[in-house]
């Protein structure tokens, strides 16, 4: 096992490396950027101060250094104009043009509250597709399995920023409040207490529910046909011909069995998560990076948008480990062998 963790470690390792270059020519593609279209637009206006603060930024970050060197400071693997080697390997996520300030300080706590609000989906999708995916492939074609399917088509088919609109309009017009954001306005800026976690919790539900709906049909859907696949298995006949206790008959393989595809795509899931709730959080206000991300890109505030990408990267090659780990725990099939399985 720490074998296969110091291999896998050190693939990650390269893995992001080559993301982070991809990210980085891609950002650099369009041409211009920030502080060059800021100090166009200083120098005919006449403003010799920004103008000069706007080009010792240049300096500082090697913008108008080559293209590669300009990557290799970024990362950290090559030293900035006082010899020193400062970038995202040491720590520091570099600076925003746009808000005039370090990226660490923009991003802030959006990066644990997306964390927080993407970990909530996640159990959120769990806790209510299993036990109904359950349910609808047990009692097959009854009910209560067409309830579940017209329910899995509705979520499928209603686009979660819709719902987000329609759910701010009905909650303002129905009880007067704004489900906006995810914490009252009151909090706004101020440090962390119980009270103002007591509104983050409050707050949660919402999005919730809005970004969890799509999700939740969809693994309904998958898991229903996964799980239905399994039970008309063989083994699972010879199981029940053998008497075993119909909820261990069940529960013993064929649903661990049916959970294989859902824990190979863990790595996938948080930032599909991120990506996807862009329009959600605009919609309902919510300080994630999603906004601060699309921001970034269409200012073309480099630094800013490349760390909020390498973060959604990073939450991929971690989410791979935790699946290729849960699978091996999961499905005795499985093993961590030489090859790295």
């Amino acid at each position: 096992m720490i074998r296969y963790l110091a291999r896998r470690f050190i693939t990650m390792a390269v893995t992001l490396l080559i993301i982070s270059a991809v990210v980085f020519v891609i950002i650099k593609l369009p041409p211009g950027d920030f502080l060059t279209n800021q100090i166009a637009e200083l120098r005919s206006q006449g403003e010799a101060a920004s103008v000069a603060k706007a080009q010792f930024l240049m300096q500082q970050y090697g913008l108008d250094r080559p293209v590669w060197e300009q990557y290799l400071r970024w990362v950290g693997l090559w030293p900035n104009p006082e010899g020193a080697f400062n970038g995202l390997i040491q720590g520091n996520w570099g600076w925003s043009f746009e808000y005039d300030r370090p990226v660490r300080e923009v991003v802030g706590d959006a990066l644990w509250l997306t964390l927080v609000v993407n970990l909530a989906v996640v159990i959120f999708v769990h806790l209510v597709s299993i036990p109904i995916a359950i349910y609808s492939a047990t009692r097959q074609y009854s009910i209560g399995d067409y309830v579940a399917t017209f329910i899995g088509y509705i979520g499928l088919a209603t686009p979660s920023f819709l719902l987000a609109l329609v759910m701010l309009f009905y909650a303002n017009r129905w009880f007067e409040v704004s489900i906006g954001g995810l914490y009252d306005s009151a909090y706004s800026g101020l440090p962390w207490t119980w009270e103002k976690v007591r509104s983050l919790l409050a707050h949660l539900v919402v999005p919730t529910l809005v970004i969890g709906l799509g999700g939740t049909a969809a693994m309904i859907r998958r898991m229903r046909a996964n799980l239905l696949d399994e039970l008309g298995k063989q083994y699972v006949v010879t199981a029940r011909a053998k008497g075993l206790p119909p909820t261990r008959a069940l529960l013993k393989y064929p649903f661990r069995m049916s959970l294989n595809p859902f824990i190979a795509d863990i790595g996938n899931l948080l930032p599909h998560l991120v990506s996807g709730s862009v329009l959600v959080s605009l919609v309902l206000s919510l300080p994630t990076v999603g906004p601060i991300l699309l921001a970034a890109l269409k200012s073309q505030d480099q630094f800013l948008a490349g760390f909020i990408l390498m973060f959604v990267a990073m939450l991929t090659v971690i989410g791979m480990l935790i699946s290729d780990l849960l699978l091996a725990w999961l499905d005795p099939r499985i093993r961590l062998g030489g090859d790295g399985r």
